[in-house]
């Protein structure tokens, strides 16, 4: 079966958001142009792991001799989108892996976030399999540093993490695996 692809070479937006509170919170890679819009889910640390990739691209780009793709250093604030995700999401595919890359020619940071098909009887072999599905999406360097910023922040507005055990506290408590001293 031929993969699916989801492509959006010039985004007119893409986001990382939640659905649902904090400790059941799902969250969604987005991305629209015009009236197109394909939501993937994906876990908290691929979130996070995906900003921090792509805020090291641009550093290590930037810092090439005369900065020849004028990387922004900090967020462009005309570009900061702190709106919700579009409404409503629909999920189009649970991400299995994530790719990311430089395109020199078109000056953007690359994303895509496969869907692997795994039968119950098979085992799961990404590497020998062609993806069912595909997000590709392509942004320009400012849009990719206010895509970085807001991730991180979205990535940390969740439950507040205990000072002794590291562990997540819900809003109905915590049971601390570490002792006070």
């Amino acid at each position: 079966m031929p993969t699916i692809v989801h492509e959006f070479a010039w985004p007119d937006r893409v986001v990382v958001g939640t659905v649902g509170l904090p400790g059941a919170r799902t969250f969604y890679l987005q991305a629209r142009t015009g009236a197109q819009i394909v939501s993937v889910a994906l876990e908290k640390q691929q979130s996070a792991l995906l900003a921090e990739k792509i805020d090291e691209i641009l550093d290590q780009l930037s810092n090439f001799e005369g900065n020849p793709f004028s990387i922004p250093t900090t967020t462009p604030v005309e570009l900061v989108d702190n709106d919700p995700l579009e409404q409503p999401v629909e999920e189009e595919f649970r991400t299995s892996g994530m790719s990311l890359a430089w395109d020199p020619s078109t000056v953007q940071v690359v994303i895509e976030a496969y869907r692997f098909e795994q039968s119950d009887d098979e085992a799961f072999e990404a590497d020998s399999e062609e993806p069912a599905e595909v997000l590709l999406v392509r942004m320009p360097v400012g849009t990719a540093r206010a895509f970085a910023k807001r991730t991180r922040e979205v990535v940390g507005a969740g439950r507040p993490m205990c000072l002794l055990c590291g562990n997540p506290i819900d809003a109905s408590g915590h049971d601390c695996t570490k002792p006070a001293d």
